[in-house]
């Protein structure tokens, strides 16, 4: 965990599957997982839940290489016809949830399944394994209240986070690519199961990677 040449030796994927795999084993040893929410955490009995989630194994390797793909944000060109004739270009960076979603609406169905993905990954990401930046994003810490928008930028509530998220996996579980690419039972799980599938990441942040997260998504 320390060693700043880790992805030189072994792959981020194979990285966060020992991370998942571990947290499936160290849960198995608590009775409950904890929902944070402004102002108190909750116990919730549901390890056993979460625990037999991750033993799907399509749905961890999916989970191991949905966090590699956040250890760097990048940004993209890309080409599409808009209509006969007419092509038009867009860059996005991979992160930009609100651009994602703009960009989803502008593409063709057969090009969406890629919008789709991405955004309800980043979703799962962000209440996951920085559900603090959500929260403190969309209310002030100490009073509690919703913070102003600010032009050109939506906020964006932890409550809408997992809303969009649920609501993009179930539209990649649709989407006939996924079929083809044999993706549709994981996105309908993460879709049906959004919120069982946070505390994995939750207890991955807090147990293991701490205050280095920044160190590993950047």
């Amino acid at each position: 965990m320390d060693d700043d040449e880790l992805f030189l030796k072994i792959s981020p994927t194979l990285f966060f599957e020992i991370l998942l795999r571990k947290a499936a084993n160290d849960l198995e040893g608590v009775s409950y997982t904890l929902e944070k929410t402004s102002t108190m955490k909750i116990p919730v009995f549901d390890t056993k839940d979460v625990v037999e989630l991750l033993a799907k194994e399509s749905l961890l390797g999916y989970l191991a290489d949905m966090l590699s793909s956040f250890t760097k944000i990048e940004s993209y060109a890309i080409s599409f016809r808009a209509k006969e004739g007419v092509w038009r270009k867009i860059r996005f960076n991979n992160l930009d949830i609100l651009s994602l979603m703009s960009f989803c609406e502008a593409v063709g169905d057969a090009y969406r399944l890629v919008f789709y993905k991405r955004i309800a990954d980043i979703c799962l990401f962000i209440l996951g394994i920085f559900p603090d930046y959500a929260e403190r994003d969309y209310r002030y810490p100490f009073s509690g209240e919703v913070r102003p928008q600010i032009q050109g930028r939506l906020r964006i509530s932890p409550a809408d986070y997992e809303k969009e998220g649920r609501k993009f996996y179930k539209l990649a579980a649709e989407h006939q690519s996924a079929k083809e690419l044999d993706l549709s039972e994981v996105f309908w799980a993460l879709h049906g199961n959004f919120q069982k599938a946070r505390k994995p990441l939750n207890f991955i942040a807090e147990h293991y990677l701490q205050y280095k997260r920044h160190g590993f998504f950047t």
